[in-house]
C-alpha cells in the first residue's frame, strides 16, 4: 500500500513528494535509475537527437565567430589574427575563403564592423534558439511528456534561454581564446601585473567548467514542458554530463591527435570532421546529464507511490497545447 493514498496511481504526484535528495536513495534504487539510464538513452535514441542539435549547433557556429570577430576588431585589429588562429583550423577552404573576404570588408570601415557585430548577432541569435527549440523537443522525448506550452510562452521562454545560454557560451569561447597576445592585451587594458595574467591562464580552465555547467543547468531546468522538484544549479545529472564532457573532449582529442588519420583521409575537411565529431560527442554528453536526472525524477515519483511502469510520472507545467493524440496517454 502507497504511504501516498493521496496521489492516484494516474496522476503524477507533485514535485515535492518522495525524496527530496538523491543521496536518500538506497543502493538498490539508484542501481535501478543507472539501469534505466543506459535502456533510455537507446529508447530515446539521444544518438539522434545528438546529432540535430550538432546540425543546430553549427547553424549558429559562424554568425556567432563573426560576432566574436568584430568585436574584437573594434578593440584592436591586432588581435584578430590570434582569434581566427584558434577557429580557422574547423572551416574547410571554401568557407575561409568567403569568411575572409567579410572580414576584410568589416575591417575597411570601423562603423562597419559595429554593424556586423550587430547583424551577426541577430542572426546567431535566431540560429542558436532553433538549438534551443530542438533541446526542448529533446527534453521533452527524455521525460516522457508532450510539448503542452502554447507558442505564446514558449517562444518567450526560448529566446530568454538563448540568450542567457548565449551570454554564457561568448563567455567560454572568449576563456579559450583569451591567452597569449590577446591576454596580455586586456591584462594591460584591465592594468593587471604580469603574474595576474599568467595566473588567468591556470585559473581559466576552472572557470570554464563552472560555466558549462551552469548553462547545463540552465537547459535542464527550463527545456522540459514538466515539473521538477527544487531548483539546483548542479544535479546529478548536470555533474555527470560536464564530466563526460571532459573526459570525451580529452579523450577524442588524444585520439585525433595520436591515432586518427581524418587529415590523410579527407584532407583539408579533416579538421571540420574532427570538429563535428567533438560537437556530436559534447551534445550527446548533455543528454545523457539530462536522461540520469529524468530517471532520478521517476524513481523520486515511485517512491511516493507512482505507479512504475506509467508516464508521465511528473506532472507538466502546461497542458493547453497537448494534441488530442498525447491527451489519451495521459
Amino acid at each position: 500500500m502507497s504511504d501516498h493514498p493521496e496521489t492516484s496511481p494516474s496522476t503524477p504526484p507533485p514535485p515535492d513528494a518522495g525524496p527530496r535528495s538523491p543521496a536518500q536513495f538506497s543502493l538498490r534504487s539508484w542501481w535501478a535509475v543507472l539501469r534505466r539510464t543506459a535502456k533510455e538513452a537507446d529508447t530515446d535514441s539521444l544518438q539522434v537527437w545528438a546529432a540535430a542539435l550538432t546540425y543546430y549547433g553549427v547553424l549558429s557556429l559562424f554568425p556567432g565567430i563573426l560576432v566574436l570577430v568584430a568585436v574584437v576588431g573594434l578593440i584592436d585589429d591586432r588581435l584578430v589574427d590570434d582569434v581566427l588562429g584558434e577557429v580557422f583550423p574547423i572551416m574547410p577552404g571554401a568557407v575561409q575563403e568567403i569568411f575572409t573576404a567579410a572580414l576584410e570588408n568589416v575591417q575597411a570601415n570601423d562603423a562597419k564592423a559595429g554593424i556586423a557585430a550587430l547583424i551577426g548577432l541577430a542572426v546567431a541569435m535566431w540560429s542558436a534558439s532553433g538549438y534551443i527549440d530542438a533541446f526542448m523537443q529533446a527534453s521533452n522525448a527524455v521525460y516522457d511528456v508532450p510539448e503542452g506550452r502554447p507558442l505564446w510562452k514558449r517562444l518567450p521562454l526560448r529566446l530568454a534561454v538563448t540568450l542567457v545560454t548565449g551570454v554564457l557560451l561568448v563567455a567560454s569561447v572568449l576563456i579559450v581564446v583569451l591567452s597569449g597576445r590577446l591576454a596580455e592585451a586586456v591584462g594591460d587594458v584591465l592594468g593587471l601585473p604580469g603574474p595576474a595574467v599568467t595566473a588567468w591562464q591556470i585559473l581559466k580552465w576552472p572557470v570554464l567548467v563552472i560555466l558549462i555547467g551552469a548553462m547545463f543547468g540552465l537547459l535542464y531546468r527550463a527545456s522540459p514542458n514538466a515539473r521538477q522538484g527544487g531548483f539546483r544549479w548542479i544535479t546529478p545529472g548536470c555533474a555527470v554530463a560536464v564530466v563526460l564532457w571532459v573526459a570525451a573532449s580529452a579523450g577524442f582529442g588524444f585520439y585525433a591527435a595520436h591515432f586518427g588519420s581524418y587529415a590523410e583521409t579527407y584532407g583539408s575537411l579533416g579538421g571540420v570532421i574532427v570538429f563535428l565529431i567533438w560537437l556530436w560527442l559534447s551534445n550527446l554528453a548533455l543528454l545523457l546529464g539530462a536522461e540520469l536526472d529524468a530517471e532520478l525524477e521517476r524513481q523520486r515519483a515511485i517512491a511516493a507511490g507512482h505507479p512504475a511502469g506509467q508516464e508521465p510520472y511528473l506532472q507538466m507545467r502546461d497542458s493547453k497545447a497537448v494534441e488530442p493524440g498525447d491527451k489519451q496517454h495521459l
